[in-house]
């Protein structure tokens, strides 16, 4: 006879995390800053209301941006917004690709 006792239903996380395609996306970009040698460090904050990738010049160092994704904006203003150092919001929209040219111009050098 089988004894077999079902494991109880994994709770759902109340904690807000960037998927695999968002990750790709910005870590397609910081490596581009990093080749450029414009950013060095980079970290990963999981918060009940939102996910933040924040990047930094130098590891001690308060960051330079971050990318925040807030699901409950989804409807509003956007999920995904860019802030600066100061705390000014540079980008907010929907998709992320089109939030994260707000860096386009710091990778467009002349020659």
């Amino acid at each position: 006879m089988n004894n077999y006792t079902p494991m109880p239903p994994v709770p759902q996380s109340d904690v807000v995390m960037f998927h695999r395609r968002e990750l790709a996306v910005i870590l397609s970009l910081y490596g581009q800053m990093v080749a450029m040698g414009e950013w060095r460090d980079y970290g990963i904050s999981t918060l009940k209301d939102c996910a933040v990738f924040s990047v930094f010049r130098r590891t001690a160092e308060n960051p330079l941006y971050r990318i925040e994704k807030h699901p409950k904006l989804r409807n509003r203003q956007g999920e995904y917004c860019v802030i600066g150092m100061d705390g000014q919001i540079l980008k907010r929209g929907h998709d992320l690709k089109t939030v994260l040219r707000v860096f386009d111009r710091k990778r467009i050098r002349a020659v």
